[in-house]
């Protein structure tokens, strides 16, 4: 379940060649912020790392906030499912499984999602929203599908198993920040047994 491009989070430049810039600089944040973290990094300390002006930072993004928002989505956008992989459980597996496996993307998401609840953050609040409701909604429509073909429990409603399936994600992701040892794929695959009907 791949995002939508992260063009409306700052600005995206008028001619390709501010376009091609604007990428650079989010893949080079990317790559700063898998080396050292984002957390407590100014926009000047950020712009010194990618090897950019302030300026040219703020050509493109007015505050921290929206360029860390902008680099996660861009991350995101650019690891897309197989398209064989049915929305779901495995499709969860897939994304957590992914995300641990590039340094500090975890830590990004989880910071930048906290930060979101305070009422000032609103860039990334909107994100947030808007990102989980495209994923329950995603996950709804599969489901429902998946409980036709009478492969899913239909004792729950799909939209539940949507937000129960994307909780239980995120909240695995947070226990293995604290603890590496915690099982991410086996236990999601264990919680996805759940979802089967009963016998």
């Amino acid at each position: 379940m791949g995002v939508e491009e992260d063009a409306v989070i700052g600005r995206r430049g008028l001619q390709p060649k501010g376009v091609a810039r604007r990428q650079e600089i989010l893949d080079r944040a990317i790559e700063v912020f898998r080396d050292r973290g984002a957390d407590g990094t100014s926009l000047r300390k950020i712009a010194e790392a990618i090897g950019v002006s302030h300026a040219a930072l703020l050509h493109y993004f007015d505050s921290r906030e929206q360029l860390l928002v902008a680099v996660y989505a861009h991350a995101e956008h650019h690891h897309i499912d197989p398209p064989e992989l049915v929305a779901g459980i495995d499709t969860m597996v897939h994304a957590a499984t992914r995300n641990v496996e590039v340094p500090g993307l975890v830590t990004l998401y989880s910071t930048l999602l906290a930060a979101s609840l305070e009422s000032r953050n609103e860039v990334g609040r909107e994100f947030f929203t808007n990102r989980f409701e495209r994923l329950r909604g995603e996950l709804t429509t599969s489901l429902r599908a998946q409980q036709e073909e009478g492969t899913v429990r239909t004792d729950v409603s799909a939209e539940h198993l949507a937000a129960l399936l994307i909780a239980a994600s995120d909240g695995l992701q947070i226990q293995w920040l604290l603890d590496p040892s915690v099982g991410l794929e086996s236990t999601l695959r264990a919680f996805g047994a759940l979802l089967h009907p009963p016998e």
